[in-house]
């Protein structure tokens, strides 16, 4: 896995204004071993547990802007804090994660360190937190408004008009179906094959 490590002063410049303080003195109390990597993508975060004499290990993508890189980090802590407390007894997002989680969002979104648009949809996330990024739609979509690179022509599948088409990166064209639970069942126009498709994908409508 390509990573870029860096010195702990130079972690503010991927979180948002003050709140590198509150972050770090979670790291050092717990010994996470904190690394930046390039963009993956099937994965956000990272979380492994301290094995025998080692730190607890925790990645983010630092492609993220400020206000998804700190959510990710919280949501990989809550894996941390649920394994000190609770061991491999729990489930990987079970009751005691989503318990822990939820307490982590707590303690940043009472700080105001949020704009209110993200507080707002962070209150969902605090009531019931989902196991995976794409199953917080809404909080997503209003986190990809504040990325500091937008792709010209591109949107979001969400946003596309159901039956209208759309064009990927391979080159492929899809129409867009309807929404079967979280995500978007989607026939590309070559083939007639379907697939589905997350509400945040990055597609390029077509007129």
């Amino acid at each position: 896995m390509p990573v870029t490590e860096h010195p702990m002063a130079s972690l503010a410049d991927f979180l948002p204004e003050n709140t590198f303080n509150l972050v770090v003195g979670y790291i050092h109390q717990h010994n996470v071993h904190l690394t930046v990597t390039k963009r993956r993508r099937s994965i956000l975060g990272d979380y492994r547990h301290a094995g025998y004499g080692s730190n607890h290990r925790i990645s983010i993508n630092g492609n993220l802007n400020k206000y998804e890189f700190l959510i990710t980090l919280l949501h990989e802590l809550a894996h941390l804090l649920t394994f000190e407390q609770y061991g491999q007894k729990s489930e990987s997002h079970g009751r005691e994660w989503k318990s822990t989680y939820s307490k982590l969002l707590v303690d940043f979104v009472q700080h105001k360190f949020f704009p209110p648009d993200i507080e707002h949809a962070l209150q969902r996330s605090i009531i019931n937190p989902a196991a995976t990024a794409n199953g917080e739609t809404e909080l997503l979509l209003i986190l990809r408004k504040y990325d500091e690179v937008n792709r010209d022509g591109y949107c979001h599948v969400a946003e596309i008009p159901e039956g209208a088409l759309f064009l990927m990166d391979n080159g492929k064209v899809f129409r867009k179906g309807m929404k079967r639970r979280k995500r978007y069942e989607c026939t590309e126009v070559k083939t007639g094959l379907k697939y589905s498709f997350s509400p945040v994908s990055e597609v390029k409508r077509m007129e």
